[in-house]
């Protein structure tokens, strides 16, 4: 059997956390299996389906990599077909017209409620009903009311229901639209859909989509029901945890494989490895792998991941990804260094993209000024000769390398006996601005000849001026 998962998002909103862990699961089995992954949109809801959200779901779903081997299938282009099985179900008795109206149904729901019994449709027109005039009806489909549906869930393990505790289900609307429960087992069905990963909010779901696909005569799917994702509260992950758009997360500087990686462990685990690379996630996933037990989202563990991400990835790739983020900071990034060499040399204690670019930016821009308390800290009358030393040899290097750079720094530090970091962080100051950059050799290889003298030289004024004023 060829493994064909799915993931189904409805266009009523954008993708968040949860909804790509699903995207991911499905994913990664697909292709740990060897199969094909498929992506449907759910836009039956039409006054709430948008255009905007369909982009914004494949536009994160590609940002990710995690994208279809097919083409999308659009549950809205498939009304004949759905209006095709509604009719056959209708005829040889699946199915049937419910004329019960609004106020009927709220009646019994109440008189239920207050009997202490379960809320569900009393069967009234189920063994037929005399069309009432002017009252479009609804279609239900007919449930067994006897024997259990058997749920043999890859991650809850069995799972039984009881046929008398589920009612008729509507699968059409008054209005001729079809409903979720009926569209998804049609799709799926037609769709060669083996197994379905979802969410365990859909777990209840599942006995009536069961026999729905018996109705069709269809073997259902395998079903995997996902546990949920917490908010660090133990709460449901909402907007204040993270439950934001999946492009977010690329905006703030977050690698692609680092987010997946992050999700990835949230239900799944493989010993006490933490860091995967996408193709060890493939190599190593099973959906029989997946524990039953929420996952709390954790903004932290996400940020140090990405770190480590970041760290890992080859210079090349790391800064065609960097250099959007270096122009968005406004950056003049074709009068610098090329990104890759930055990314290379900051990459160490940068723990997103954007952090990155605002660490470097006195490569590309000239700072306005020193700052103040760095300044007073290391620009004093006692580093003036040694910088002016150290001026006078960098200088006259013939290539402007780190290695050259380092040895002559070393040697004016020699002249002077000093360490390296009595003349290195002074010689830094100078070139950047503040206290803190990559190795010295390599921020002065960075930032050029000759932006790294003028920097200096202006340094230099502030230091002789201090020394005159003492």
């Amino acid at each position: 059997m060829t493994v064909r998962t799915r993931f189904a998002p409805s266009p009523t909103g954008v993708l968040h956390l949860g909804s790509i862990r699903t995207a991911l699961f499905c994913w990664l089995y697909a292709r740990h299996t060897g199969g094909e992954y498929l992506v449907r949109i759910e836009d039956t809801d039409r006054e709430r389906s948008t255009d905007e959200n369909v982009t914004a779901i494949f536009e994160g779903l590609s940002w990710l990599g995690i994208t279809s081997d097919k083409e999308p299938v659009y549950q809205t282009r498939r009304f004949d077909r759905y209006r095709e099985v509604i009719a056959q179900w209708l005829d040889n008795g699946k199915a049937y017209h419910c004329y019960c109206s609004r106020e009927r149904l709220a009646a019994v729901r109440e008189e239920q409620m207050a009997a202490g019994l379960k809320t569900r449709y009393d069967g009234r027109c189920r063994d037929g009903a005399e069309p009432v005039d002017g009252v479009n009806p609804v279609v239900r489909f007919r449930n067994p009311t006897d024997g259990d549906v058997l749920v043999e869930d890859l991650v809850r393990g069995e799972v039984v229901f009881s046929n008398r505790e589920l009612d008729d289900l509507i699968i059409c609307r008054s209005d001729g639209t079809p409903t979720y429960n009926f569209t998804v087992v049609v799709d799926d069905a037609d769709m060669g859909i083996s197994h379905v990963i979802r969410g365990d909010d859909h777990l209840n779901n599942t006995p009536r989509q069961m026999n729905m696909f018996a109705a069709l005569g269809v073997t259902p799917p395998g079903f995997a029901h996902l546990p949920m994702i917490l908010g660090p509260d133990g709460a449901k992950l909402s907007k204040r945890h993270g439950a934001v758009d999946i492009r977010d997360y690329q905006q703030q500087g977050y690698l692609p494989a680092a987010l997946l990686n992050y999700l990835v462990r949230l239900g799944w685990s493989h010993a006490d490895q933490e860091i995967f690379s996408v193709e060890e996630m493939i190599e190593l996933f099973d959906i029989a792998n997946v524990n039953q037990s929420a996952s709390a989202f954790n903004p932290e563990k996400l940020r140090w991941l990405n770190q480590q991400h970041i760290k890992a990835m080859p210079a090349d790739e790391l800064g065609t990804l960097l250099r959007p983020f270096l122009e968005r900071a406004g950056l003049a990034v074709d009068s610098g260094p090329e990104p890759s060499a930055v990314a290379d040399a900051y990459r160490e204690r940068a723990e997103t993209l954007v952090e990155l670019a605002a660490s470097c930016q006195y490569l590309y821009n000239d700072f306005a000024e020193i700052d103040p308390k760095a300044a007073k800290k290391n620009l004093r009358p006692v580093v003036l000769e040694p910088l002016l030393d150290v001026r006078e040899r960098l200088a006259a290097l013939p290539e402007w390398r780190a290695k050259e750079l380092m040895e002559a720094i070393e040697a004016s530090a020699a002249a002077f006996e000093l360490n390296m970091g009595k003349l290195g962080q002074p010689l830094r100051v100078a070139v950047t601005g503040n206290g803190v950059s990559p190795p010295i050799d390599i921020t002065l290889e960075l930032i050029g000849r000759e932006r790294s003298l003028q920097r200096l030289d202006r340094a230099l004024e502030l230091v002789r001026d201090r020394a005159a004023a003492s």
